[in-house]
């Protein structure tokens, strides 16, 4: 008992000094936006970035796609399903828990590739019955720049689109790997675009970046322009919405998460 005490007092130091960590980097951040980062379900701080562009654009209970869920207990939209949303996942891992039984979820196993991302799409309006979707996410360690850019060019444009950037490459430096439908991440450097690369592709479709999230520099939001004037305080230069990277700040951070709370979450 001693050391189990012991041990739940080490958490929660540790859970602590992350907390101060990530105030004073979400504090420090040229870009005051960050400063609504909160995690929940998200990898770090991205869940309280989208509850706050979605509440400043008006979405009460709306749609999402994501592309690339992991086995569902840590992504960037699982957190919208507490809020009322529906959506689909897609991914090539299984997930730990069953979708069966709720309509507001709807699950694709699938590696995801150029030749199928439209399909994905495309079904997932279908379960979901509806013409648009609200926000995209996409986060697959490797491809990522070359699906987005595919769904844009097929005039797939939600007002919300979270994207992950390899933010070895801050501005004004333009990274992607090549397009290969066989890439597997290998731990290494070589994944992804920078955030100058993703930046030079939202703007032809009329986006904008609210922010990348101060914690690790892992994710970045780009909302449709028609939106602008309901974000007065982010910087207009790409220089001021770039984070770097701190990949290896969370570790573990609060209680074990539990599938049964997924499922509660879910409907299920």
């Amino acid at each position: 008992k001693l050391n189990l005490n012991l041990i739940q007092l080490t958490n929660q130091l540790c859970d602590l000094q992350l907390t101060e960590i990530i105030t004073s980097l979400q504090e420090r951040h040229p870009n005051p936006f960050c400063r609504f980062g909160r995690k929940g379900f998200s990898q770090t701080d991205e869940d309280g970035l989208t509850f706050e562009i979605i509440r400043r654009i008006g979405i009460d209970s709306g749609n999402f796609i994501e592309f690339g869920v992991g086995n569902g207990t840590e992504n960037n939209t699982l957190a919208l399903l507490g809020a009322n949303w529906r959506g689909v996942w897609a991914g090539g891992e299984e997930l730990s828990f069953s979708t069966n039984k709720t309509d507001r979820l709807y699950f694709s196993k699938e590696r995801i590739t150029k030749s199928n991302i439209l399909n994905i799409y495309d079904n997932g309006l279908e379960k979901l019955g509806v013409e648009n979707i609200d926000l995209i996410s996409l986060d697959l360690d490797g491809n990522d720049f070359f699906f987005v850019e595919k769904l844009l060019t097929s005039k797939i444009q939600p007002k919300i689109f979270i994207v992950e950037y390899n933010a070895k490459f801050p501005p004004p430096m333009r990274f992607s790997i090549n397009y290969d439908e066989n890439h597997v991440w290998d731990g290494t450097d070589y994944y992804g675009a920078s955030l100058c690369t993703f930046n030079d592709l939202f703007e032809k479709f009329d986006y904008f970046p609210v922010c990348c999230n101060a914690a690790t520099g892992a994710n970045a939001f780009f909302v449709k322009r028609e939106y602008r004037e309901k974000f007065q305080e982010v910087p207009n230069d790409i220089e001021s919405i770039y984070a770097e990277p701190n990949f290896n700040l969370y570790k573990s951070f609060g209680h074990r998460i539990s599938t049964r709370t997924i499922e509660t979450l879910i409907g299920e």
